[in-house]
């Protein structure tokens, strides 16, 4: 119940307005409200239609329409914890070609692949391209281009003999050159010869030591520590079969057995071996040990091929021996002593100044026969794009890689539907019993220049990997610029 009118009123003035005016005067809250609201909606129909005068109008001329009023809501502040980019991404084209289908080739078992526009740096296709992995023979091209930065391409391998400080006593002293020959055909063009070292020697000998003969011939292997020469995740049958030698500074004819056939079993004891064939040369010595060179003077030496020319056998061959000495002798070149261990920190440190980050490999060896070593694909694809631009003497690494059925290990691949791709696939090809691997570039069929890495890795994988991967590179190939990450 609602409270009576305490002051009643009974004249004329005082009787209550009838109307919307004695609406009004009964209920002034409540009008005051509404006409606050009525306002609000015609001020915002206002807006709403002087923006469509403003859109709408054709006329340059037309009267301009009273100013909207101004907000008094604050614009909200930005919010500090979100971030805002500094510029919008650049457009990117459609790319629509895909190699799904053969990426997923079950022949490639547990596959890693990356490929990238060598121009532009694009990345057009990966999978898990950034996962570091074993590598097979594709490490070569690190070893090369390591080989190339720490010792330059004009440099010789070199092996002397120096006078053993005692009469009757000379020292062969090894420098890491695996080409050494003791003589007749080698798979090695150019190699020195141990009949021009053993000559030199006993003319300097017989100078120094008129009357007295050479009895004794001291071995010195110690460029690197002598018993650090395999490494225990290789399996022995690389040397029975004749894949890879011991690692040793010492040795002739990569110690093959037969020195004309690139596989050839290797012996158990390379430094004995090269002993021997220097003390016939010499002419027969009565004793043949291992020891030191002295400080005494030089009898002769005789020097490899350049680096140059010791890079276009290693690769096109996938020679795993000279692979190992050059490494080696890179670690010794900067410092770090030849060990094994040490090519963790040599190599990469070689690789650093072509400007490819060398954060997260791995490297066990020279060669890539070992399941430890872990480069991821991305940086085999980097690396190439430098290779192929040819600069810091890199065109050495790319002038001797394999290419598609033509030269080298890749002579007799890319048949059938890939052969479309051969002679435009320029790459060093891997294979240990847990990986085939093949990195390189690829001059596309549309002209694009592209890079890439494709590895094969699984327990029990088979020869037909080769195939595979040979599969997907002709698609990328087809593919060219074109290519879809999809």
């Amino acid at each position: 119940m609602s409270e009576p009118d305490p002051t009643p009123t009974t004249d004329a003035a005082a009787t209550p307005t009838r109307g919307i005016a004695g609406l009004v005067a009964r209920h002034p809250t409540a009008w005051l409200w509404g006409a606050l609201a009525l306002a609000f909606v015609m001020l915002g129909t206002g807006a709403v239609f002087a923006g469509v005068a403003v859109g709408g109008s054709g006329r340059s001329d037309a009267a301009a329409p009273p100013a909207a009023p101004q907000s008094s809501t604050p614009t909200p502040a930005a919010d500090p914890d979100r971030a805002v980019p500094a510029s919008l991404p650049g457009a990117t084209r459609l790319r629509t070609c895909t190699v799904a289908g053969p990426a997923s080739d079950p022949r490639l078992m547990d596959f890693k692949g990356y490929v990238m526009n060598a121009s532009t740096g694009e990345v057009l296709f990966s999978r898990d391209g950034d996962t570091p992995n074993r590598t097979g023979s594709v490490l070569k091209v690190l070893t090369a281009s390591a080989a190339l930065s720490a010792l330059g391409p004009d440099y010789r391998l070199t092996t002397t003999v120096v006078d053993g400080g005692t009469p009757g006593t000379v020292v062969l002293v090894g420098g890491g050159d695996p080409t050494l020959s003791a003589g007749g055909p080698s798979v090695y063009a150019g190699a020195p010869q141990l009949s021009d070292l053993a000559a030199q020697t006993k003319t300097a000998y017989e100078k120094a030591h008129p009357g007295v003969p050479i009895t004794k011939l001291v071995l010195d292997a110690n460029y690197w520590n002598p018993a650090d020469k395999w490494d225990p995740i290789w399996k022995r049958t690389e040397q029975t079969i004749g894949y890879h030698s011991e690692v040793t500074a010492l040795m002739v004819d990569g110690d093959r057995a037969d020195p004309n056939r690139p596989t050839s079993p290797r012996s158990t004891d390379p430094v004995a071996r090269a002993g021997a064939a220097f003390a016939a040369a010499l002419g027969g010595v009565g004793t043949v040990t291992t020891g030191s060179a002295p400080a005494g003077a030089t009898l002769g030496s005789v020097q490899s091929q350049p680096v140059a020319s010791l890079i276009p056998f290693m690769l096109l061959t996938s020679d795993n021996t000279l692979a190992e000495m050059l490494a080696r002798v890179v670690s010794v070149k900067s410092g770090l002593g030849g060990s094994a261990a040490s090519l963790q920190q040599a190599i990469p440190a070689a690789l650093k100044g072509y400007g490819v980050p060398v954060d997260g490999l791995t490297i066990k060896d020279g060669s890539g026969l070992s399941e430890a070593n872990a480069v991821p694909p991305s940086y085999v694809a980097k690396l190439m794009v430098k290779i192929k631009a040819g600069g810091q003497n890199l065109s050495v690494v790319y002038n001797a890689l394999p290419v598609a059925g033509k030269s080298g290990s890749l002579s007799g691949r890319f048949t059938g539907a890939a052969a479309v791709a051969r002679g435009n696939v320029i790459a060093k090809t891997g294979w240990i019993d847990t990986a085939y691997t093949l990195g390189g570039v690829v001059n596309a069929a549309d002209g694009t220049t592209l890079t890439f890495a494709f590895y094969a890795i699984g327990n029990g994988i088979k020869d037909t990997a080769k195939a595979a991967i040979d599969t997907l590179t002709a698609s990328v190939y087809n593919c060219g610029d074109n290519l879809s990450n999809i």
